[in-house]
């Protein structure tokens, strides 16, 4: 109960004095009457004279009452037991306890208004009556609950904090309220004073598992994780329970640091069998490790453990996707569909399946389902909507591009411009990359530049124009473009990004390094680093210098060994060369399975397999990468490769020719003028050959 050690305390005082109570008043009451029930009687209003024995008479009955209630859960029980407090507070108005326990009914009841009313009128005669606050604490925390956000939930945040901020001051030793409030402030974003809270709950309760954890969570979401774990590990370890060790797993997670999470979770899982949620933490960081195997092993045991659990069939399905394994992945998804009626996720996973599968109808169908049971009539969509309804209008899109269809995918993709600026930005992005993708590169620079009018204050539609003013001929006034945007802050990390792409692009290599030293200065999480590396890298092989961008590629896999990326890059760059193939396959293979429907890389599996001699593995890969991206020159010229090399110099022929073509709808920076030259020379020779064989 809410109003704790001191209830029980009262309960056990009242039913000692029941026998008094009751033998007193039978003696107050006439013969006539001595049959009826006191509860039947409504007793005469004595405001100015307490009756301590009828109080403690009618606050049994109400008990009882309250008792039965929970047993039987009859409505009728409450309102006898609300009427026999009642009763009882017109025979000792005096007492708070007694207005707590109505006030309490109340609110078990949901007649949460009656509650506040009953928890003020005690404040109001007893402003410092911390049982009182603690019960308007309850009701505020119990009605956030029941909320699904907007304005009420704000203002009843607010009247949670101001009980919670009374409370602590009334009783500032209690390590559990001052953990609660930590967690108002925090939701209420006022992070400095929540992490005071927590820090003062640790304080007074240094072996308080909730309190520890609490404020590692807050230090985790602030980004903060060398403190979390700081937090954290301050526990002995012959102190932590599954829920610390647990906490610790999600805080190394946070950190990329995938080997100590693991160490965390076995830990957990360890101290407690059944506690399915460290096993779902376990599953999830191997799968982040890399190590899909073992992930798929830890989500078929909360399977079994919870066979209704349809998180988990989603989270199976999500893994075979990407394993290519997609018979699967489709059955584990049908039966978490089969769970949860209307599921968005389920929708949404399964158009990536078919999708993967070439199943662009059906990816199409799904999405556009989706898009409909999604859609509101008056078209008010609340922020997350608008998130959501951007991310399927993005598929969808992507889908009728990936089916040949482009016009549709760019009407798709307008659709975004009305979600949001963000939304809006990113649509505009993916309208400008269409027209590039088709090589319609005038059609992309007037699109991006609607797009920088129509959001001004976008870095980076301004940064995307400025590459399509400098793709089309115009470097000075795209690089002006570029460099105005420098103010010298720390935002300036992804100019001197773009900087150095435009120059890699024109082969300026000294100013794209220039510009990758200020990036990598302004750099402060793993992730920018590891992007400016890449970056560094490929430029590098760009200029012939191979051992250099090894170097760095591999110096990227050691701290992220499933950069899908890196990966692809370095086996296609061994590849390309003819040289250590077999780890080169290993390489592109691995980032097949992190990305299998990425037509780049299966370009580079296949361009792999045709170096290793396996053609009729190359053919099935390359053909898929063509379905992806069969526009690009260089997927049409290892197609004509590989048909020249199984004795199919026609359609070799043909592919050569689609090379070229493709090279000559390209812009001047796009084009590598020393394989279109070898492009062109193979096609001429084999159109000498087969003139002579038709003779």
């Amino acid at each position: 109960m809410v109003l704790g050690a001191i209830r029980y305390f009262m309960k056990n005082l009242y039913t000692l004095l029941l026998l008094t109570a009751s033998s007193l008043l039978a003696a107050q009451q006439p013969a006539s009457n001595s049959s009826a029930t006191p509860s039947a009687q409504p007793a005469e209003s004595a405001p100015h004279k307490v009756d301590k024995a009828a109080a403690y008479y009618h606050f049994t009955m109400a008990h009882m009452y309250e008792e039965e209630m929970a047993v039987y859960g009859r409505s009728d029980l409450v309102s006898k037991a609300i009427q026999e407090y009642r009763l009882a507070i017109e025979a000792d108005p005096t007492s708070q306890y007694l207005t707590s326990a109505l006030a309490e009914v109340y609110a078990r009841t949901g007649r949460i208004r009656d509650a506040v009313s009953e928890a003020q009128e005690i404040l109001k005669r007893d402003p410092q009556n911390l049982e009182a606050h603690r019960l308007l604490g309850h009701i505020y925390l119990r009605s956030l609950g029941d909320m699904q956000g907007g304005n009420g939930s704000d203002n009843v945040l607010k009247l949670a904090i101001e009980q919670y901020e009374q409370i602590v001051k009334l009783d500032p030793s209690s390590a559990d309220d001052h953990v609660m409030l930590g967690r108002l402030y925090h939701a209420d974003s006022q992070l400095q004073k929540a992490e005071q809270e927590e820090k003062t709950a640790v304080k007074l309760a240094p072996d308080s598992e909730e309190a520890v954890t609490t404020l590692a969570m807050l230090y985790n979401e602030e980004g903060d994780t060398a403190k979390a774990t700081q937090t954290l590990s301050s526990v002995p370890e012959t102190a932590r329970s599954a829920k610390l060790y647990s906490a610790l797993g999600e805080t190394y997670n946070q950190k990329k640091d995938y080997k100590q999470a693991i160490d965390a979770y076995q830990h957990a899982i360890a101290l407690d069998r059944d506690n399915l949620d460290a096993i779902r933490g376990l599953a999830e960081t191997y799968d982040k490790d890399g190590q899909t195997d073992k992930a798929l092993q830890q989500y078929k045991i909360i399977a079994d453990a919870n066979p209704e659990d349809a998180r988990t069939y989603i989270q199976l399905g999500e893994i075979y996707r990407r394993q290519g394994k997609f018979d699967l992945a489709l059955q584990n998804l049908k039966k978490a569909q089969s769970m949860v009626q209307d599921s968005e996720q389920v929708s949404y996973d399964l158009a990536l399946v078919y999708e993967a599968q070439g199943r662009y109808d059906d990816a199409i169908s799904t999405l556009q389902d989706l898009l409909k049971k999604t859609e509101k009539a008056d078209g008010k969509y609340s922020q997350e909507d608008r998130e959501n309804r951007a991310i399927f209008l993005e598929r969808l899109g992507s889908s009728y591009a990936e089916n040949n269809n482009p016009q549709a995918a760019i009407e798709t993709f307008q659709k975004m411009l009305t979600l949001g600026d963000e939304n809006a930005e990113r649509g505009y992005g993916l309208i400008i990359d269409s027209y590039r993708d088709n090589k319609e590169w005038q059609k992309a620079l007037d699109e991006s530049r609607i797009a920088m009018q129509k959001l001004p204050n976008s870095r980076r539609l301004k940064m995307v124009y400025a590459s399509q003013l400098t793709d089309t001929g115009q470097v000075d006034a795209g690089l002006d473009q570029v460099k105005s945007l420098l103010k010298g802050t720390a935002d300036d990390r992804e100019v001197y990004i773009n900087l150095a792409t435009i120059y890699n692009r024109l082969k300026r290599w000294q100013d794209a390094e220039a510009a990758l030293d200020k990036a990598d200065q302004l750099a402060t999480k793993p992730e920018e680093k590891e992007n400016v590396a890449f970056l560094r890298a490929a430029s590098l092989e760009r200029q012939k210098k191979y051992e250099q961008a090894e170097e760095v590629f591999r110096k990227i896999l050691v701290l992220n060994p499933n950069n899908p990326a890196v990966l692809n890059y370095l086996g296609y760059m061994f590849a390309d060369r003819g040289t250590r193939l077999d780890e080169a396959l290993g390489m592109i293979k691995k980032a097949v399975d992190l990305d299998p429907a990425n037509g780049a890389y299966l370009d580079s599996l296949g361009w792999a397999y045709f170096k290793l001699g396996k053609y009729d593995l190359a053919e099935d890969s390359l053909t898929k990468a063509s379905q992806h991206m069969g526009t690009d020159p260089t997927v049409q010229e290892h197609l004509g490769d590989l048909y020249q090399k199984t004795g199919r110099l026609k359609l070799a022929a043909a592919h050569w020719e689609r090379a070229l073509q493709e090279w000559n709808k390209t812009v001047a920076p796009e084009i590598d003028e020393e394989e279109q030259a070898k492009v062109a020379k193979k096609l001429e020779s084999a159109k000498v050959k087969l003139a002579q064989e038709s003779k």
